[in-house]
C-alpha cells in the first residue's frame, strides 16, 4: 500500500469521526447514517461512472456539514469545510474539486445550480437516491416533523414552482413534499447507474402514495374482511 492511499484512508477516518461529532444526533433525516449511506453509495457510483472515488467519499462525508438547512447559512457551512480540508495535506486540485461537488448537492427547491463535474454528479444522485423509496418516505416524515408540518392536510395546494426562500420556509406537508421534490428526482438524476437504481424507488414511492390515500379517504375492500 502506497503512503498516498494510507494517508487518504486516514484522512477518511479523521473525517468520519468529525462529521459524526456534528450530525449523530440530528432528528431531521440528516443523521450520520444518511452520510454514511450517501458515502457507501456514492463510492459505488463512482466506481461503476469512473468518478474520483477519494473525491467522492470526501464530497458525500461533509456534504451536510455545508447545509444551512443544519448550519444556519451556506456561507457558515462552506467555511467549515474549507478550513476542515486545510487540515490536510492534499493538493489543490483534489481539494478543489471536494469543494465544488459539495457546492452543487443541494436541492434548494430546484434552484440549486447543476453540477459541473463527474464527482459534483456522483454525489448528487447518492444524495438524491437516499431521498427516495423506503428510506426516502421515512426522512421525508421524519423532516416533516421536524419541521413542525403536518402529516397531510387535503386543502392544502401543491406547490409546483417556488424559490429557495419558499421551499424553506413556505407551508406543505409531508405528503405534499413528495410531489415537491421527492417525485421529481428520478428525472434529475445524471448517471446511467443511479437512473436504474432510482427505479425501483420511485415506483415505491408510488405504490406507498396510493395505499396512503386509500387510507386516509377510508377505502376498504370487502375482500379484505375474507
Amino acid at each position: 500500500m502506497s503512503v498516498s492511499i494510507m494517508r487518504k484512508e486516514q484522512i477518511i477516518r479523521e473525517t468520519e469521526q468529525y462529521v459524526k461529532s456534528i450530525l449523530e444526533r440530528d432528528s431531521s433525516g440528516h443523521d450520520w447514517w444518511h452520510i454514511d449511506r450517501v458515502r457507501r453509495l456514492g463510492c459505488q457510483l463512482a466506481q461503476q461512472e469512473g468518478a474520483n472515488v477519494f473525491v467522492v467519499e470526501m464530497a458525500a462525508l461533509l456534504h451536510d456539514v455545508a447545509d444551512e438547512k443544519i448550519v444556519g447559512s451556506e456561507e457558515i457551512g462552506m467555511r467549515l469545510v474549507r478550513e476542515w480540508l486545510a487540515r490536510f495535506p492534499m493538493g489543490t486540485e483534489e481539494r478543489e474539486s471536494v469543494i465544488e461537488a459539495i457546492s452543487t448537492v443541494s436541492y434548494k427547491g430546484g434552484n440549486g445550480k447543476p453540477p459541473r463535474t463527474l464527482e459534483g454528479k456522483v454525489v448528487q444522485d447518492a444524495d438524491r437516491l437516499d431521498a427516495i423509496g423506503a428510506i426516502g418516505i421515512a426522512r421525508a416524515f421524519m423532516y416533516a416533523g421536524h419541521r413542525g408540518h403536518l402529516m397531510y392536510d387535503p386543502a392544502l395546494s401543491v406547490r409546483e414552482t417556488m424559490t429557495k426562500e419558499e421551499y424553506r420556509h413556505g407551508p406543505s406537508t409531508a405528503i405534499h413534499h413528495f410531489y415537491e421534490k421527492l417525485l421529481k428526482l428520478k428525472d434529475l438524476l445524471h448517471t446511467e447507474s443511479a437512473k436504474m437504481l432510482a427505479v425501483r424507488r420511485h415506483q415505491f414511492m408510488e405504490q406507498f402514495l396510493r395505499q396512503f390515500y386509500q387510507e386516509w379517504n377510508g377505502n376498504v375492500d370487502p375482500s379484505d374482511f375474507t
